[in-house]
C-alpha cells in the first residue's frame, strides 16, 4: 500500500488535523525553545553584570586600600617629622635653660664675690683713710703746749676736707647720687667725664632723652655702661669711645662702642662674668644685650630695654 492509498483512505481532514497539531507543536516547541535560549542569555548578562561589578568592586577596593596606604604612609612621615622636630626643639631648649641656669648661678657667685671686695675694699678705707684722718684730728685737737694755733688748725682742715672728700668717694662707689638727683641722662655723663679723665682715653657721649625712666631701668643700664667701660680700660686697648643712649619704637637703647681689640678670637671660651652679668640686667629689665663687631675696628655693645618713663 503506498502513500496516495493510505492518503486516500485517512482524508483530507484529517491530514490537515495532523498538520495543524503538528506545526502547533512545532510553535510550541520553538516558543520554549526561545524562551530557555532567552533565559538563559539574560541568566549569562546578568553573570557577566555581575562579574563585571565584582570586578569593579575588587578594583575599587585596590584603590582604596593604596590609598589608605599612602595616607598611613604620609601620616606616618608627619608624625615621624614632628616627633624629631619636638625632640629637636626640647633640646635646644633644655640647651638654653642650662646656659641661663649656669649664667645665673655664675651670675649669683660673682655678686657674692664682689659684695665680699666691696666690704673689704670698704674696711681697708675706713681704717687707713678715715681713720687715720680722725686720729689725726683727735691728735691736733688734744695737743698741750699749742705753740702755733694758726698751722694747727690749718693741719686740722686739711684733715677734714681729706675726710669728706673720702667719705664722698665712697659713696660715690656705692651709688651715684647724681643718678638718684637727675636721671640716667646726668649719670651716664657724669660716668663718662671720669671715665675720660682717670683713663685719659677720649670720651663721646651723646643723649636724645629727656626726663626719668623707671628706677630699675636707670640703675641696671648705668652699671651696664660702667662695667661696659671698665671692660675698655681693662681689656680693649682703646683709644676712644662711644657712648650714646637713644629712644625709639618704645624702646630705650644704650650703645657703647670703641676702637680696640674687639671680640675674642676664641668663641668656645665662656662669657666672662662681667658680660654675663651685663646680659642678666638688661634681661631683667625685659630686654636684650647684643655684641656686635665696631667698623672698622673695636667691639659695640648695645642694652635695648622696653621704655617705662617713670
Amino acid at each position: 500500500m503506498n502513500t496516495l492509498e493510505v492518503a486516500s483512505r485517512i482524508g483530507p481532514k484529517t491530514i490537515v488535523r495532523v498538520l495543524t497539531v503538528g506545526f502547533g507543536l512545532v510553535l510550541i516547541l520553538l516558543v520554549l525553545a526561545g524562551s530557555v535560549a532567552f533565559w538563559e542569555a539574560n541568566e549569562m548578562q546578568q553573570r557577566a553584570a555581575s562579574i563585571q561589578e565584582q570586578q569593579k568592586l575588587m578594583d575599587h577596593s585596590r584603590e582604596l586600600a593604596l590609598e589608605s596606604i599612602f595616607i598611613i604612609g604620609v601620616c606616618l612621615l608627619v608624625a615621624a617629622a614632628c616627633a624629631l622636630g619636638t625632640i629637636q626643639f626640647v633640646k635646644h631648649t633644655v640647651r638654653r635653660i642650662e646656659a641661663h641656669q649656669d649664667e645665673l648661678n655664675r651670675v649669683s657667685w660673682h655678686m657674692l664675690q664682689t659684695q665680699e671686695e666691696t666690704a673689704r675694699r670698704f674696711s681697708h678705707e675706713l681704717h687707713d683713710e678715715l681713720g687715720q684722718s680722725l686720729a689725726a684730728v683727735r691728735s691736733n685737737l688734744t695737743k698741750e703746749n699749742l705753740t702755733d694755733i694758726e698751722s694747727l688748725r690749718h693741719d686740722t682742715l686739711s684733715l677734714v676736707d681729706g675726710a669728706i672728700a673720702n667719705v664722698r668717694e665712697l659713696s660715690q662707689l656705692l651709688r651715684p647720687v647724681i643718678l638718684d638727683d637727675f636721671g640716667l641722662d646726668a649719670g651716664l655723663r657724669w660716668l663718662t667725664d671720669g671715665f675720660a679723665q682717670r683713663t685719659r682715653i677720649d670720651v663721646s657721649y651723646s643723649s636724645s632723652v629727656n626726663g626719668r625712666f623707671d628706677e630699675e631701668i636707670e640703675t641696671h643700664l648705668f652699671r651696664i655702661a660702667q662695667e661696659a667701660l671698665t671692660n675698655v680700660a681693662r681689656h680693649a686697648n682703646a683709644s676712644r669711645v662711644d657712648v650714646k643712649l637713644r629712644s625709639s619704637d618704645g624702646n630705650l637703647t644704650l650703645t657703647i662702642s670703641d676702637n680696640g681689640k674687639g671680640l675674642p678670637q676664641n668663641t668656645e671660651k665662656p662669657p666672662t662674668l662681667g658680660m654675663v652679668g651685663m646680659r642678666a640686667r638688661a634681661r631683667h629689665c625685659g630686654g636684650e644685650l647684643n655684641l656686635a663687631e665696631n667698623q672698622p675696628k673695636g667691639l659695640q655693645i648695645s642694652a635695648t630695654v622696653p621704655l617705662n618713663k617713670s
